[in-house]
């Protein structure tokens, strides 16, 4: 048995490279073919050309590249169709893998096409889901309320739990010997994004934070866990900050930098659900251009951006949006967190509860995404 599988970011490629995993633990034998990076090729999958060519966002980085991405959606339909395959799995990225999804389908209807990570069509634009069904059979969706919205649109879903409750976590050790070099006041955790935008957007607004906050606890230490290609940007930017910061490129250092702080500042995200993993008290800010800002608020169903807030059914974590992400009003947040163990233990309740409904302490996702796939493969 043979799938093809389109992976186009970093994070889709862990989940594929889970995924292989579980498949070949309960299918021995079964072959893979596709575009991948690295975790999917350690498992075996030779990628069809560089999954880097697929890792691009925004409108003006897509245009460049728009015939180019389109010659890639048909030469990866065409590879699909030729290899053989039983189904065709799309993971993430969909703007390029539920092209090559459509075009498979409208030539082999046979092939059963699988969407790894539902579109959170329960925060906006609800007309996605109904345009995937017309090419896709099944989805396998992260967080635990999605399937019913897949479901209505007419695809099968299975929940199968989040990548980051199998995440490696710092050891006891590693977290000691961290919080022994940042000294005995408050380590604040600040992440500022991990686009170019965002860090260069949301930093000084984060630098100004500190500034309020060194006033009440002048011993505080700040860390800044971030990426290689922003990076450079990152240190540039944090280099003025009243407080200078220890900025950590190591994914082990970061692992203990988001175990060692007491509380967090962090740009929205999935970062949100790091924060919750490792126990960490937060408060998320977050701005972007006015004119994206009013139209997302504009086609937004929900009332909270926040994961935790969402999942856990609560609404503890503040939130700092757009004309609201200013350091007069952030500050007085983290400082409350800081000082209020009530809000620290509301949010330890709210982050213990939304691990648990992600699947934390159950089977790993790969495993749980594996028993998904082959119970809709034919035969």
């Amino acid at each position: 048995m043979k799938l093809f599988l389109i992976a186009g970011e970093p994070s889709g490629d862990r989940l594929g490279g889970a995924l292989m995993a579980g498949l070949s633990e309960l299918a021995p034998g079964m072959e893979f073919a596709g575009v991948g990076g690295p975790a999917m090729q350690a498992r075996g999958l030779s990628s069809l050309f560089p999954m880097e060519e697929l890792s691009v966002m925004g409108l003006a980085e897509i245009l460049p590249k728009y015939l180019h991405l389109r010659r890639r959606v048909r030469e990866a339909a065409e590879a699909c169709l030729g290899s053989g395959a039983e189904a065709l799995v799309t993971i993430d990225s969909p703007d390029f893998g539920l092209r090559v999804a459509a075009l498979v389908k409208q030539a082999k209807p046979s092939v059963r096409t699988i969407h790894y990570v539902a579109p959170s069509v329960w925060a906006w634009r609800p007309g996605r889901a109904a345009k995937m069904a017309r090419h896709v059979d099944h989805v396998l969706a992260l967080l635990p309320f999605e399937p019913p919205y897949m479901t209505a649109a007419g695809m099968s879903c299975d929940f199968v739990g989040h990548p980051v409750v199998a995440e490696p976590r710092a050891s006891e050790a590693e977290v000691q010997a961290l919080r022994e070099r940042l000294g005995t006041g408050p380590a604040i955790l600040v992440l500022p994004g991990s686009r170019r935008s965002e860090v260069t957007r949301l930093a000084p607004v984060f630098g100004e934070v500190l500034a309020r906050l060194r006033h009440r606890h002048p011993g505080l230490t700040a860390l800044v866990p971030t990426v290689p290609h922003v990076a450079g940007l990152v240190r540039e930017l944090v280099a003025g900050w009243p407080v200078h910061p220890l900025v950590i490129e190591e994914a082990e250092r970061k692992r203990a930098a988001f175990a060692a702080a007491d509380v967090a500042l962090a740009a929205s995200g999935t970062v949100s659900l790091e924060l919750a993993a490792n126990g960490t008290p937060m408060v998320i800010a977050y701005d972007m251009n006015p004119l994206s800002m009013w139209l997302i608020t504009r086609m937004a169903r929900i009332d909270t951006v926040t994961l935790v807030n969402l999942v856990s059914d609560s609404r503890v974590i503040p939130e700092f949006l757009g004309p609201r992400c200013k350091a007069e009003m952030i500050a007085p947040a983290l400082l409350g967190l800081l000082e209020d163990a009530g809000q620290r233990a509301a949010q330890g309740a709210a982050m213990e509860l939304t691990m648990e409904r992600l699947g934390q302490g159950g089977e790993p996702p790969g495993l749980r995404a594996a028993r998904s796939v082959l119970s809709v493969l034919p035969g």
